[in-house]
């Protein structure tokens, strides 16, 4: 079964997040984690900045699959000594081994299709992650929350995967979940996710841009403010600048004069516009 990231879905990883609590018998392993996370950000940006992606999504998804060791593959924790042999194998398919952990990496986050996207929301990066591991506990009756994202929290009890097909209602993960990684670094103040939805500006050729075009770039991915600033607006105010008759300020503030603008190629507001 397909789980496409719905506005409904959104919604549920947010309140999930916002209510999410760790279990204070845990709470010492995941700030061990997050402790060990943090001497190796400059390592982390090293693949994720040139692909566009947020080096804590690539330090989260390290330590679920490799428990942090850089001698393994990211993309399964098989050993960096030869191509990989759990799914999926075969990795990195060019190249010669043993490989590094930056080949390795970049390989892993280009296959799984997150080089270049342009949404980081904090909803965008848990259903990432929980697409990583698989939405098998979504098909559950009833449907459980996965605990590769929520494991040591409020939001997971028991059930887990115990081998293939084979699902245990009282087993637990003794493993740290992936959204108690992210929201400890948020407490800790390392990271604020909420306040950088993306991390690169949206490719915009201007010989083919159109509004329809436009509407599908930006709908979605800016929203209406008179106070953030960010790479996506600056996009936005770029592409606009392209139609005849526009010409803003390219900074980064999808205020009143982007939203005007925007209404005039598109035919409506951003999203967040008092006046949509």
């Amino acid at each position: 079964m397909s789980f496409p990231l719905t506005d409904d879905l959104r919604l549920q990883y947010q309140t999930l997040f916002n209510g999410c609590v760790i279990n204070p018998a845990h709470l010492g392993t995941v700030d061990g984690i997050v402790s060990r996370i943090l001497p190796n950000q400059a390592r982390y940006q090293s693949v994720a900045v040139p692909l566009g992606i947020p080096w804590y999504f690539v330090a989260v998804i390290h330590n679920m699959e490799s428990g942090l060791s850089f001698n393994r593959h990211l993309h399964n924790g098989d050993p960096l000594t030869a191509r990989t042999v759990q799914v999926p194998a075969g990795r990195p398919p060019d190249g010669q081994p043993p490989f590094t952990w930056e080949q390795s990496a970049v390989d892993a986050l280009t296959f799984e299709g997150f080089a270049s996207l342009t949404d980081w929301s904090l909803p965008a990066i848990l259903y990432r992650l929980e697409k990583y591991n698989g939405f098998g506990y979504r098909n559950r009756t009833p449907p459980i929350m996965t605990p590769y994202l929520w494991s040591f929290s409020n939001q997971y009890t028991s059930g887990k995967s115990v081998a293939d097909r084979q699902f245990d209602p009282s087993a637990v993960l003794t493993q740290c979940g992936a959204a108690l990684i992210l929201l400890q670094m948020r407490q800790n103040g390392v990271i604020d996710p909420a306040s950088a939805p993306v991390t690169v500006p949206v490719p915009v050729p201007a010989p083919v841009m159109t509004a329809a075009r436009l509407s599908a770039l930006f709908d979605s991915t800016v929203a209406f403010s008179m106070s953030q600033v960010s790479d996506t607006a600056r996009s936005l105010q770029q592409a606009l600048n392209t139609f005849p008759g526009i010409n803003l300020t390219v900074d980064g503030l999808a205020g009143r004069h982007t939203s005007d603008a925007y209404k005039q190629v598109t035919g409506h507001f951003l999203q967040g516009d008092p006046q949509a």
